[in-house]
């Protein structure tokens, strides 16, 4: 009995002690000085909240997001319209999509313009000063897209995509990119240039804009409440992603950095860029109207060259453009497929680690082609005769797993090895099937087989998923 009246006393001691560190009131004020403390650093949306500071994931629980849910901003221009609204009625969908076009003033508008975005002109930005000597005073107007966007007041907005009008945009990889994040958090995704010196003299912070960039809808509110003043700070900017950039400085967010987003700040044949794609989605492609640029040889159409995508981009908008690498182990080759592009046989072994490596078939922004003029790694270009890829370009999408590539034919010199000649093949035939769900997993690169086949002239190929124990070697 006496060891039962000490427990009690005990306990009751006990529970007096902590009581206070469990009282629901004192708990209250602790998050109450919380919400504070985070709302005087800066503008905050309305309702604030912890989930708006703080990266949570996405609720079980909450519809995932979906393109009704993305409002698209294109900077755009009088003068360019007519060329550049080719480039955006490949992607955009009029009956799922929402966004608008913003230009400097009025422009005719076409019959055939009804597929297209909403056109509206941009405020007058007149009084902000602009000091750049090398800019356009357009960047100042461009950069208020996504605060006049916001102000339109359209309903059930998670994210607002920023691009220009000769961006290209592969939007359910786009949705399968923002289904990662939370919308109700702080988000600026993107991603940078592909040229070292670019991001030296602007930012390796900075989302570029011809790239596009994504921002979600409390970042925008927070945005715009102090967007007029943060533009005056700084005038001497070049481009409008370099103000919201430095915007963004100073809301303290920092860039989130997705692969497939690509600005192609490069001149030249981009197959190696494209080719070698990083195991991400394909987002988007910019500045491929420069005439120097080219994905297809020999087209002086480029949206006609564009257009080769729309059936791949259909079929598999997930596995567009992601390489698999494989080896014909019969006759020594190695074959890399970027599906819905291009597949390359090369004579002889080439390792892994370097196949995904783009080889360097470009220049960068500055016209500079060795090593470091890029902000990735890239491998010289083949220069023996018997390395040279035989390279075999997307020709058409016969079912919904079958895609066909035909050689590009040039001029060959006679190579002295003993092996057999990719020349023999003239036909690539890929077999594979629609994956919606590739990067709901970890990312992991496709594998591809050679396949036996009795047709002549032809080597067919099945790609897909790795096995557990596949492994991409020789042996």
């Amino acid at each position: 009995m006496a060891c039962l009246f000490i427990c009690m006393i005990l306990s009751y001691l006990f529970a007096f002690i902590y009581k206070p560190y469990y009282c629901p009131k004192q708990s209250f004020l602790v998050h109450q000085q919380d919400n504070s403390a985070i709302s005087s650093l800066g503008p905050t949306p309305k309702k604030t909240n912890l989930s708006l500071i703080v990266s949570n994931p996405v609720p079980n629980s909450v519809e995932k997001t979906n393109l009704s849910h993305i409002v698209f901003g294109i900077a755009s221009s009088a003068k360019l319209w007519n060329k550049r609204k080719q480039y955006i009625s490949l992607w955009w969908r009029p009956n799922e999509m929402r966004g608008n076009v913003w230009l400097d003033k009025h422009v005719k508008v076409e019959p055939n313009d009804n597929g297209l975005p909403h056109l509206r002109i941009s405020s007058d930005t007149s009084k902000f000063k602009y000091k750049h000597k090398e800019g356009h005073r357009s960047a100042i107007r461009i950069t208020s897209i996504v605060s006049e966007t916001l102000r339109l007041g359209m309903k059930n907005v998670r994210w607002f995509v920023m691009g220009d009008d000769d961006t290209f945009f592969v939007p359910d990889n786009l949705v399968k990119v923002l289904q990662k994040y939370d919308h109700n958090s702080y988000y600026y995704i993107g991603s940078t240039s592909e040229s070292h010196l670019q991001n030296i003299d602007f930012s390796y912070n900075m989302a570029y804009g011809g790239g596009g960039f994504a921002i979600s809808y409390p970042l925008a509110m927070a945005l715009e409440k102090m967007q007029d003043k943060c533009i005056q700070r700084y005038p001497g900017l070049y481009g409008s992603d370099d103000r919201i950039q430095a915007c963004m400085a100073e809301l303290g967010v920092p860039l989130t950095k997705e692969k497939g987003f690509h600005q192609f700040d490069v001149y030249g044949n981009l197959v190696g860029l494209l080719a070698a794609h990083p195991i991400a989605p394909l987002v988007s492609l910019h500045h491929l109207d420069m005439e120097a640029n080219y994905i297809f040889p020999n087209t002086k159409d480029k949206v006609a060259a564009l257009k080769r995508f729309r059936r791949p981009m259909k079929m598999d908008s997930a596995g567009l453009m992601q390489q698999s690498i494989c080896y014909d182990k019969n006759r020594n080759w190695t074959v890399s497929v970027s599906w819905g592009y291009v597949v390359q046989i090369f004579r002889g072994t080439f390792l892994a680690r370097d196949m995904e490596l783009p080889e360097r078939t470009f220049v960068d922004w500055r016209h500079k082609a060795d090593n470091t003029a890029f902000s990735f790694n890239t491998r010289p270009n083949s220069m023996h005769k018997c390395q040279i890829p035989f390279v075999y370009y997307i020709s058409t999408a016969t079912t919904s797993a079958a895609t066909e590539y035909l050689l590009h034919k040039t001029p060959l010199q006679n190579c002295e090895w003993q092996m057999p000649t990719p020349s023999q093949i003239e036909i690539v035939d890929v077999y594979k099937t629609p994956n919606p769900y590739l990067w709901d997993k970890p990312p992991r690169r496709n594998c591809c087989r050679i396949l036996p086949t009795t047709k002549r002239r032809t080597m067919v190929i099945d790609v897909g998923e790795c096995k557990e124990d596949e492994i991409i070697a020789l042996r």
